[in-house]
């Protein structure tokens, strides 16, 4: 059926595209939160990049999650032309080639690899490789289609940016890199199913076995509500390791407190009628406060860096 969807549409060269195009396959709004953790994970390790350095090593976590993304929407080309969501995607549309995508992805993640082995040195550039093979190999390959567990353990990759700062400037993984990591990966799953509640049927049209469509919207929303509770004492470590002082510790203690609050509300509202206004709002919310969370880390930690 997808195939014969994407055969339908002009394919695009990899010459006639254009940067716009091969841009959007870099997902770029994923890609904000993406440089901004590892901008944090850099800017609070103790230990110290040139702001040349640290520049390239933040380009480098973006062409490598950018790199990531292209491949993934070469891997999900079939699947994205039949959901709403993504019909746009420049691979559905016909504006870049499956081919051009693919080639595209895979020379940006080497080159981004590379360059921070240069840059910075070789635990960053192995942790930055390890991240873009989970996500496109673990989750997109493996996990995406076959497990409503998916998000869970692929949601690692996401994780991996403040590790990878964190690296860059120290050359090793800390206890402080590993807590950044986990509030990222704690975090995700409740992200990610507010959106999948109230996309479900574009996923179950996909035969993507997201937690909603294999579960229901009952047992999602608790497993929403189970993450949310976590993550609050969670979000607090980076204060009680000496990482950050007061003001991280009582916003972190706030947002964390208004996410399990949106939690609650999603828990509470009623299926009927299926428009999930309170999923939609806590997803909107989540992309907030992981900004406010990583921000409050970044100004109540200071910059042994000097580039702040």
């Amino acid at each position: 059926m997808t195939d014969t969807v994407l055969a339908s549409r002009p394919a695009s060269g990899f010459a006639f595209a254009g940067a716009r195009d091969y841009f959007a396959l870099l997902k770029p709004r994923v890609m904000t939160l993406v440089v901004f953790s590892g901008f944090a994970g850099l800017y609070v390790a103790p230990a110290g990049l040139s702001p040349l350095m640290a520049g390239i090593a933040v380009l480098c976590i973006a062409l490598g999650a950018g790199a990531a993304g292209a491949i993934n929407m070469w891997y999900d080309r079939d699947i994205d032309a039949v959901m709403a969501r993504t019909q746009g995607r420049p691979i559905p549309t016909g504006r870049v080639s499956a081919a051009g995508a693919f080639w595209f992805g895979t020379l940006l993640s080497v080159a981004s690899v590379l360059l921070m082995a240069v840059a910075t040195n070789l635990v960053a550039a192995a942790l930055l490789a390890g991240a873009i093979l989970f996500y496109v190999v673990i989750y997109t390959m493996w996990l995406k289609r076959r497990t409503p567990q998916n998000i869970v353990i692929g949601g690692a990759a996401g994780a991996f940016p403040p590790l990878i700062g964190w690296a860059a400037a120290t050359g090793e993984v800390g206890l402080a890199g590993i807590v950044l990591f986990a509030i990222i990966f704690f975090w995700t799953p409740p992200h990610f199913w507010a959106l999948a509640l109230y996309r479900s049927d574009d996923y179950q049209r996909a035969g993507v076995p997201m937690l909603p469509v294999v579960h229901g919207a009952r047992t999602t929303k608790l497993q929403m509500l189970i993450y949310a509770g976590l993550l609050l004492p969670l979000a607090l470590v980076p204060a009680l390791i000496g990482l950050t002082g007061t003001l991280y510790a009582v916003g972190s203690l706030a947002m964390s407190g208004l996410f399990l609050v949106s939690a609650w509300r999603v828990w509470r509202e009623s299926d009927d009628g299926r428009s999930y206004r309170a999923a939609r709002q806590m997803f909107g919310f989540s992309i907030l406060y992981l900004f406010m969370i990583f921000g409050l880390l970044i100004i109540d930690a200071g910059s042994p860096l000097g580039i702040g």
